[in-house]
């Protein structure tokens, strides 16, 4: 752990000073939204958690669900799927933790970052173990542009959930945003294979295996 945690701040170190002398970063120049990450599912899958939830989000109970994700044949039945995860992941086990959850996402859709930063810091305390809670936090950080503390928060989600597809999205974008398109073009492969519904990551997929494919040898 110790030497992915030095091998990922000399990445970030490299990738900024790419960054400086590469002007062009492609979509992901735009303002960074929650959008990108997949973060903030709807107040309805918020709400139907509380009530399916048995307090637990094991992840080999939810192999079957990621087997079928991943099996989808179309963009509706990929999205019955994700939403059962994102149900499932929204289960924290905590009521104080639920609670803080819901003002965290108010927050963070009008666009609240120092409240939702907060209580997202108190979520992440009391509920260490809760993938959701640094999930939420890492894009907090992302939409502040402060990449180093959200991907610190991503190494944290993806420690706990290894397969959440808005974690995984979340490093391939800013991967591609400090000019490492090939470790982002890897990610956002690795995020298809989980979810292939997600429109976004296939064509920043498509994006960069071109860019690549028409690089000099």
């Amino acid at each position: 752990m110790r030497l992915f945690v030095l091998t990922l701040a000399f990445s970030i170190a490299a990738g900024f000073a790419v960054a400086q002398t590469e002007p062009d970063l492609g979509p992901e120049a735009e303002p960074p939204s929650a959008d990108d990450l997949h973060a903030l599912p709807d107040l309805e899958v918020e709400d139907e958690a509380k009530v399916v939830g048995d307090g637990t989000a094991d992840s080999d109970a939810l192999d079957p669900l990621f087997q079928q994700l991943a099996a989808a044949q179309s963009k509706e039945e990929a999205e019955v799927f994700a939403r059962q995860i994102q149900r499932a992941w929204m289960v924290s086990g905590s009521d104080t933790v639920d609670v803080l959850m819901t003002r965290a996402g108010e927050a963070m859709r009008a666009n609240d970052h120092a409240l939702a930063l907060d209580l997202l810091d108190v979520i992440v305390t009391l509920k260490p173990d809760y993938a959701e809670g640094w999930n939420r936090r890492a894009t907090v950080f992302y939409m502040r542009e402060d990449f180093g503390r959200s991907l610190a928060d991503i190494e944290r989600t993806l420690a706990l959930e290894p397969r959440h597809w808005g974690a995984l999205s979340g490093l391939a974008i800013i991967q591609r945003r400090i000019g490492r398109d090939l470790d982002a073009l890897a990610n956002f492969k690795k995020v298809l294979k989980i979810h292939p519904g997600l429109e976004n990551a296939q064509e920043a997929v498509d994006d960069l295996q071109e860019k690549a494919d028409g690089e000099p040898i």
